[in-house]
């Protein structure tokens, strides 16, 4: 596999990494119990770990800038820098597109699974909104 280098900016970085880790934090809270949300955000982070072409921009630039506020306000800047993360890799990344996509819906399957059971109604409603968003229900 030949690995494309994309350059980004440190704006679009951050929301690349804000839109991947925030998806991954609204399924991993959808439920109460923080051990479990530990488990769920391992889980996703190592979904990230399988993106090559994304795992430098994911891994870069220390912590995400993660949404503060209401569960609804953190949903809808989750939502919205997935929406912008779209755009960020069809005008700068159109290959890494897809797998953008494919590791954020892979990544929040894996956290609902993680903590076992499988995914709560709470948990499935986020990851439907999260798939809406990136196009992939």
């Amino acid at each position: 596999m030949v690995l494309m280098t994309t350059t980004y900016t440190d704006e679009e970085r951050q929301t690349l990494r804000t839109a991947a880790f925030g998806a991954v934090y609204l399924v991993a809270s959808a439920e109460p119990g923080f051990l479990d949300m530990v488990k769920e955000s391992f889980a996703g982070s190592r979904a990230f770990a399988k993106a090559p072409e994304l795992r430098d921009v994911l891994r870069s630039g220390g912590l995400p800038k993660m949404p503060m506020g209401s569960r609804p306000e953190v949903e809808r800047d989750v939502m919205t820098a997935l929406s912008q993360s779209q755009q960020i890799l069809q005008a700068k990344g159109p290959e890494q597109l897809q797998e953008f996509r494919t590791a954020v819906t892979e990544a929040v399957d894996e956290v609902a699974s993680a903590a076992g059971g499988g995914a709560s109604p709470n948990e499935q409603e986020a990851i439907s909104k999260i798939k809406a968003a990136l196009g992939t229900t």
